[in-house]
């Protein structure tokens, strides 16, 4: 078994589709903002960023297995289960910088699968972003996103929290219950193996009020890359993105390159 390798079987034909939605495709983008949701979180949660993006920016989210129109495919176990065929899915996407995002749970998908497309360099992502998670190399416990240990409160917290103003006909459906406990157990159970670090500038951002993942926790993400390091405070809890969705989009795409949003 490879450790940072590619299963073969992943490669079969239409598989790949499933995994990554991209609602408005550029016809020539300069940038690929690949983004992966959290626990309990779908690739509609992201869709409100179109807003924010200009037309040199394509957007990308991931559909985890168990919501939407996969809502009737099993949630895998691990964390590598997701990123092992999104890294497939995203072979040969040449021609535009791939930037990962990562929210909650989506943070470790999105370190894991940068992992391997570093190893590979098919594409080597540009810049990663994590986003509410503490750094994968730090085996202290920590409260909130990374345990399920009361999982109706955890429940209830997405509930209110998630959908935030994307609430309604427009907002991403519901993710059932069976499903955000499904996500709650992988993020429960990823721990990080050594191995040779990103080679690309990484980026932790957190909500300045947020007391499961704050600042001292995600510092540790500075070992997980060779190449720039930055820490980012955001104004908000840990669904800051949801009220500071405008905010993050400019500062994702400056620090990606010097691409403006729509403001």
């Amino acid at each position: 078994m490879l450790r940072y390798g590619l299963t073969p079987q992943l490669r079969a034909a239409g598989r790949d589709r499933s995994w990554l939605r991209t609602p408005a495709p550029r016809r020539r983008p300069g940038l690929r903002l690949l983004c992966f949701p959290h626990a309990g979180g779908s690739a509609e949660f992201f869709h409100p960023w179109l807003d924010h993006l200009p037309d040199s920016a394509e957007l990308t989210a991931v559909q985890y297995p168990g919501r939407g129109d996969r809502a009737d495919e099993p949630v895998p176990s691990h964390v590598d289960d997701l990123a092992r065929p999104v890294a497939e899915a995203l072979a040969g996407r040449t021609g535009a910088r791939l930037v990962l995002f990562g929210h909650g749970m989506g943070a470790a998908v999105a370190f894991e699968t940068a992992r391997l497309l570093t190893a590979r360099h098919d594409p080597a992502p540009a810049a990663l972003f994590v986003s509410a998670h503490p750094a994968p190399t730090d085996s202290r416990p920590h409260e909130g996103r990374c345990h399920d240990d009361d999982p109706v409160t955890r429940l209830r917290h997405l509930a209110s929290e998630d959908r935030g103003d994307c609430a309604g006909p427009g907002g991403p459906p519901p993710v059932p219950p069976a499903t955000v406990y499904a996500d709650l157990r992988i993020a429960a159970r990823y721990r990080y193996r050594p191995g040779p670090p990103l080679e690309c500038p990484v980026t932790a951002l957190v909500g300045i009020h947020d007391t499961g993942v704050t600042a001292r926790h995600a510092e540790g993400w500075r070992s997980c890359t060779t190449g720039r390091f930055t820490l980012r405070a955001m104004r908000g809890g840990p669904f800051y993105l949801v009220q500071r969705r405008a905010a993050l989009v400019a500062f994702l795409l400056t620090s990606s390159g010097g691409v403006r949003s729509r403001g």
